[in-house]
């Protein structure tokens, strides 16, 4: 389905599919298994320490960044606040966004944001969960810089030639998260019915919202 904008809501099976899981190991992996067991020898922490904080990580869902993004829609100053600070503000909501900065980028009707980590799979994990395999997928990391409508397009995301097109690069120091538009047709519902019209793609940049009609 299609709106007056001319963006699509059909969002079909994304064809990307991960790299080899059993490939030999890189040389960053094997450096970070190497740092980890050295840091674990001289006592800096625990395997256990180690343990809880990937348990905590691989618990955390989309729902959150679901969460920052609807306060965002209804509050103007909360929105203020997260474009400034996004960390602090997910804070707010109780939300702990981790010590790796995020910067919230803001769609418009004249931007739309993507984002990509075109050396690995840097993403806000404590926002969003678990990046999706795509998302770590040579082909996305390579294509969306060069081709980002393209890619779009194989979302179901059809954007008008007078939409510029904004990608950002996270790394290991920066993180992103979009702050998609509002849906038309969303006036007057509260916080939590916001938050169901969030996805994670829509984060991330690769869809839109869906619109109440579907």
């Amino acid at each position: 389905m299609s709106d007056p904008h001319g963006h699509s809501h059909s969002h079909p099976p994304h064809p990307y599919q991960p790299d080899l899981e059993d490939a030999p190991l890189t040389h960053y992996q094997i450096l970070e298994l190497a740092v980890a067991e050295l840091l674990i020898e001289k006592g800096i922490f625990t395997g256990d320490d180690m343990r809880r904080v990937l348990e905590n990580i691989d618990s955390r869902s989309p729902a959150d960044g679901a969460k920052v993004i609807a306060r965002a829609w209804v509050d103007p100053e909360f929105k203020s606040r997260l474009m400034a600070d996004t960390n602090a503000a997910a804070a707010e909501l109780g939300i702990d966004a981790g010590t790796i900065p995020i910067h919230t980028v803001e769609n418009t009707p004249e931007v739309h944001n993507v984002i990509v980590c075109t050396l690995c799979s840097c993403y806000p994990r404590l926002l969003l969960g678990l990046p999706p395999d795509w998302y770590k997928s040579r082909a996305y990391r390579s294509r969306l810089v060069r081709e980002p409508r393209a890619v779009l397009a194989e979302f179901g995301t059809e954007l008008p030639d007078d939409i510029e097109v904004r990608v950002h690069d996270s790394t290991a120091e920066l993180r992103y998260l979009v702050l998609p538009m509002r849906p038309a047709g969303t006036e007057g519902l509260d916080e939590a019915a916001l938050a169901d019209f969030v996805t994670r793609d829509c984060m991330i940049g690769v869809t839109l919202p869906r619109s109440p009609d579907g």
